[in-house]
């Protein structure tokens, strides 16, 4: 079988074998996978995300199963399912026993291949309205965004929530705050993005690039007040910027480091405005099904920006690196 491994520091395409499966495990052969800002960490060997040797990355794949081992009982040959990047962490709080074992990162191999054996609790059934390029999507982008303006989120009906960014974690914040009926406001520096992010359902856009003054029109935007929730993907120094557009015990959910893994914080702000600073670490794979009940109930359909066969995986992920992209990026195996 064809698949990507990381192969002193360089990813390569390569063939071999197709894995065998134990008794508790699914062998899906997969038939579409997209890409987040983690798998450039990964590919790229940034700090906590270096792999080991000969590591298959990527994170988020959609397919159909083949193969069952003897003790599988929630799967059957034929379902179409998506892989769990936290298969350890099936319900209730974070703690970093659930974070073992999270898939395509630095310790365990990934989706990037045309099969995969899976444990059986690192699969999830999809619904049945989705292409499995778009069931891709969910695992790692949908569920970031679907735990922090839902499950994470104290916002109610017709609160204000401040979206930075048009990329696929952004674009599912907009989708899951529309249904949750809350006020919108989208920034992006491009004028295409904001009018496709109106047509999705956000409330106000504002072009970051072309008023320079962008959080004082957030600020006039909300009657001075602030916002009360913002959905930050840049990390570093911009959580500072975030900061001054949240009203008094607003919320900042930190949901990437698009910006950087480091950067000056107003501490004085946090205290004076006694304001909630949020990192989202994906969710658990109860508010995975949670997030798909939702959206098979009201069809949500996620974004993609463009799909990419399996043989062009580098420049898929230069263009993921670039920026350009409005929504998901998605490889495409069969």
């Amino acid at each position: 079988m064809k698949s990507y491994k990381i192969i002193n520091g360089i990813l390569q395409q390569v063939m071999e074998g197709q894995p065998s499966i134990n008794k508790n495990q699914v062998l899906v052969k997969i038939n579409a996978v997209s890409l987040n800002y983690r798998d450039l960490l990964v590919t790229e060997g940034v700090g906590q995300w270096k792999p080991t040797e000969d590591r298959i990355p990527l994170s988020d794949g959609a397919g159909q199963v083949v193969e069952i081992g003897s003790s599988i009982k929630n799967f059957k040959v034929g379902d179409r399912v998506t892989s769990l990047i936290t298969p350890n962490w099936e319900s209730g709080s974070l703690s970093p026993q659930k974070l073992v074992g999270a898939i395509g990162g630095a310790m365990v191999d990934g989706v990037l291949a045309e099969y995969v054996a899976f444990p059986e609790n690192a699969l999830s059934r999809f619904p049945d309205y989705l292409s499995y390029e778009e069931a891709a999507t969910l695992p790692v982008a949908a569920l970031t965004a679907w735990n922090a303006v839902i499950e994470q989120s104290p916002l109610k009906l017709g609160s204000t929530i401040l979206i930075i960014g048009t990329g696929g974690v952004s674009l599912f914040a907009l989708q899951f705050s529309k249904l949750a009926g809350y006020r919108i406001i989208v920034t992006s520096g491009n004028d295409e993005k904001l009018m496709k992010a109106k047509q999705l359902g956000a409330h106000h856009t504002i072009n970051y690039k072309r008023n320079k003054d962008w959080i004082n029109e957030v600020l006039t935007i909300t009657k001075g007040e602030g916002v009360d929730q913002v959905v930050d993907v840049v990390g570093g120094d911009h959580i500072t910027e975030s900061l001054k557009c949240i009203k008094s015990e607003g919320i900042v959910s930190m949901v990437g480091v698009i910006g950087g893994t480091h950067g000056l914080i107003d501490t004085g702000m946090i205290m004076g405005k006694a304001a909630r600073i949020q990192g989202v670490e994906t969710g658990s794979s109860e508010m995975y099904g949670r997030m798909l009940t939702a959206m098979n109930i009201h069809k949500v359909r996620p974004v993609i920006h463009s799909v990419f066969p399996f043989e062009k995986v580098p420049e898929a992920l230069l263009l993921l690196k670039e920026g350009g992209h409005f929504g998901k990026i998605c490889i495409k195996l069969i």
